[in-house]
Order: C-alpha cells, then sequence, then structure tokens
C-alpha cells in the first residue's frame, strides 16, 4: 500500500466531526418497536425511552386528576364506576395526543393509532374494572384511595402494551 493509499483511507477531520454528529442525531432505538420522529420532548431529552417514562408520569398523574374530579363530581351522583368510566375517556385522550404529539410524532394512521392505544388502555380498564370494587366493597377504601393503588399495576400494563404494540410501525411505513 503506498503513502497516498494510506492517507487517503484515514478520515480527515471533516469527515471525524460530520461522522460524530450524525451518531448524535441518531435517534434512539425504537421502544418495543415503537418507530417515527422524534417529538420536541426529543430535542431536550436524546433517550426515547426516557421520554416516554417522563409523558408517562404526566399521564398517570392527569388520568388520576381526572378520577379525583369525576369521582367528586358525577361519582357522588352516579357512582364510583362511572367515574372510573368518564375518567377513563378523559385520560386516554389525554395521553394519546401527548404521546403522538411529544414522543414519537408519528403522522397518519390516527384512528389505526387510537384504536390500538385504546386497546391496550382497555386492557387497563378491565384491570381497574376488576380491582376497584374489590378494594372498595371488600377492603373498605375510599374510591381515590382504592385507585391511587391501582394506579401502579395499571401503569406497568400500560408501558408495556404501548411499548410493543401502540404507536408501532412496519419497516417503511410512516
Amino acid at each position: 500500500m503506498t503513502t497516498r493509499q494510506v492517507a487517503s483511507s484515514v478520515p480527515d477531520e471533516s469527515e471525524r466531526v460530520h461522522a460524530d454528529r450524525h451518531a448524535q442525531s441518531a435517534p434512539e432505538a425504537a421502544v418495543g418497536g415503537m418507530t417515527g420522529p422524534d417529538g420536541p420532548l426529543l430535542r431536550i431529552i436524546r433517550d426515547r425511552r426516557v421520554a416516554f417514562l417522563i409523558v408517562g408520569v404526566i399521564n398517570t398523574v392527569v388520568g388520576f386528576g381526572w378520577f379525583v374530579l369525576f369521582e367528586l363530581t358525577i361519582g357522588r351522583l352516579w357512582g364510583y364506576m362511572a367515574t372510573l368510566l368518564f375518567a377513563h375517556i378523559a385520560s386516554v385522550l389525554c395521553a394519546f395526543v401527548l404521546y403522538r404529539k411529544f414522543v414519537f410524532r408519528v403522522r397518519g394512521h390516527v384512528w389505526t393509532d387510537l384504536v390500538r392505544f385504546e386497546t391496550v388502555y382497555l386492557t387497563s380498564l378491565g384491570i381497574n374494572a376488576v380491582l376497584l370494587p374489590l378494594l372498595v366493597q371488600f377492603a373498605h377504601l375510599q374510591p381515590i384511595v382504592a385507585q391511587a393503588l391501582i394506579v401502579f399495576v395499571t401503569t406497568l400494563v400500560s408501558y408495556f402494551g404501548h411499548s410493543r404494540f401502540s404507536f408501532h410501525r412496519r419497516e417503511g411505513s410512516s
């Protein structure tokens, strides 16, 4: 190998800087197969998994807030199961918008994504609908206290469901 060939095979400073910039701007691996362009939260937090968890914590707090609001209003008239239903609807719509806008920034497929998203949350709702009456009727907890305990279980179910199903895109799909 000649000196000229060796010199041309070693990257110069501008090539190394370009490669470093490209490596830094490359998106994190998709969480459980969820793909899509980065949302605005990922401009601040480079790790999609951390952004997913931050939005998940916000969703949990907001969802619990919806439950408390509805329990203190319609729950007094119609009971805690009506509270659960209304809180579920409000929470799912808020969570869907937050994940879609701030973490995944996917385009198209709004109704498909919403159906998939709701499917995951219906699983959580089913678990919640079984545990809430058990804790209220048999453990004699107040509905808000019971819901605070149930949130930990449904959060895990939601995390795994969304991370593997809700915003998943096949390779080459937007």
